[in-house]
């Protein structure tokens, strides 16, 4: 058994270093309307005068049904009706098909997955015949293998005794890539019920030829509540069998992550998701006038260092690509560490995203940039402001447009970390968000003096490191 905590640390680096992939079952697509195995059986179940709460081998009521019918086609349309529904995509396909992973399987036979890919700006390869794992689609983002079939294909969807038994005639390049993943990468299982037979081949598969030496996976497993009329001593069969599942499932590899409702599988995957984004900063500055202790040398250095230090610590760094030479310093620091470091490439370390140019219409150009911006901040979960300022008919003003990325910031929910200390945007944003510390903002209090008061690049660029890696 696994802690949550332990699930979202290790899940986390796996998607970090694009080693994550997740397997979805009934459960992940039932939010959305559809049903789960059992109740896509009942009615057929209820036809040759079975329950199916009184069974435990689904494979055989399905099999079952079809040798009284001797057809299939009652199946097929079952499935149909079942699965081509419109359904929206619930929360938790939504994040994990936003999270940059590039590996999903699944038993379903819905388009949820695939569905929620592209509302995320992702295109998928979706694999469900075994032909089609022999090419690639141009420029996929995730590829998506739908072993057991599809609802377009009713016909060769996996669901009785005869497919299952068929399958290693039929797919067998399906088990021989999902073992390849299992060895390969480190699976979460999400709304799946480990009851079928094609994963359990795969997993005994694995088991004996690497025994111990496997990767870790995780599951959910929800804490199991008395129902009524239920007695103490069937209460404690079912919590004795479910122990037992947990310690089955670890010689696989797989830790279960005990949840009190199904609700909280949401929270734990909105905070991977953060945890991920917050290794993707965006930096907000522009300068137009340098005075003080920040000349302009001094301005630049600081934006080189800074984006320098970011990349050496792993992180990514977003710009935009504003006024004045901040942009182009914080893109040369991120450059010399990529360069110096040939194991970094730029994808992972440096987004540069260039603002649309040569609009015209300022109404239409202001619309342009505040969806832009707010495009560019999606990928971020760390915001830090420097500076901030422009010319506008010979006066300096604060920056407007650092000043909408805050607020698209604080809309989005990002950690937000202005350095006071270079004035302007950043000190007004500083300034506004005071009152706030010892709530919303407090994982900036331990660095809010150096922040607002420091003009030392070292300490400064240590500050703005220490607020991005600090837990809460």
């Amino acid at each position: 058994m696994a802690s949550t905590n332990e699930l979202i640390r290790n899940y986390t680096k796996a998607i970090q270093e694009g080693n994550a992939a997740i397997f979805a079952g009934a459960g992940l697509s039932r939010p959305s309307g559809y049903v789960d195995w059992k109740n896509l059986l009942r009615p057929l179940a209820q036809e040759i005068d079975l329950d199916v709460e009184k069974e435990n081998d689904l494979v055989s009521v399905a099999q079952y049904y079809r040798n009284r019918r001797s057809t299939r086609g009652s199946i097929n349309q079952t499935i149909v009706d079942a699965f081509s529904k419109d359904a929206s995509t619930n929360e938790n396909v939504k994040i994990v098909t936003r999270l940059p992973i590039s590996t999903y399987w699944t038993t379903n036979y819905d388009h949820l997955l695939e569905e929620g890919l592209r509302e995320s700006n992702r295109k998928p390869d979706v694999k469900i015949t075994q032909e089609q794992l022999a090419f690639t689609v141009p420029g996929r983002d995730a590829v998506v293998y739908k072993m057991h079939g599809d609802v377009s294909f009713p016909a060769d969807a996996v669901l009785t005794k005869d497919d299952y038994e068929t399958y290693e005639c039929k797919r067998p390049l399906f088990r021989t890539a999902l073992k390849g993943d299992l060895v390969s990468k480190t699976f979460l299982f999400i709304g799946f019920s480990f009851e079928d037979p094609n994963l359990d081949y795969v997993l005994s598969q694995i088991h004996s030829l690497i025994g111990e030496n496997k990767r870790d996976h995780y599951c959910f497993f929800k804490k199991l509540e008395k129902t009524t009329g239920e007695t103490d001593e069937e209460f404690n069969y079912r919590e004795i069998k479910q122990r037992l599942r947990e310690e089955d499932l670890s010689r696989y590899g797989i830790q279960a992550v005990l949840v009190d409702e199904y609700s909280q599988i949401t929270d734990i995957l909105k905070t991977m998701e953060r945890a991920v984004k917050r290794r993707n900063v965006f930096i907000a500055g522009s300068a137009d006038r340098y005075d003080g202790a920040w000349d302009q040398a001094a301005a630049e250095r600081f934006s080189y260092l800074l984006a320098k230090e970011l990349v050496r610590n792993g992180y990514k760094v977003i710009s935009g690509f504003g006024r004045g030479v901040i942009s182009s310093s914080i893109i040369n620091g991120a450059l010399s560490e990529i360069y110096e470091n040939k194991y970094k490439h730029m994808e992972e370390c440096l987004s540069l995203r260039p603002f649309p140019q040569n609009i015209d219409n300022p109404d239409d150009k202001r619309a342009s940039r505040t969806k832009y911006r707010q495009t560019i901040l999606e990928e971020a979960g760390v915001s830090v402001f420097l500076f901030g300022n422009k010319m506008a008919d010979k006066d300096v003003i604060n920056a407007t447009g650092c000043l909408e990325e805050f607020e698209i910031s604080k809309a989005m929910g990002k950690r937000i970390i202005p350095v006071g200390s270079t004035g302007y945007a950043a000190k007004a944003i500083m300034d506004e968000i005071r009152g706030e510390l010892d709530s919303k903002y407090a994982y900036l209090k331990d660095d809010w003096d150096v922040l607002e008061k420091e003009t030392d690049i070292d300490k400064l660029v240590g500050a703005v490191l220490r607020v991005i890696g600090r837990e809460g």
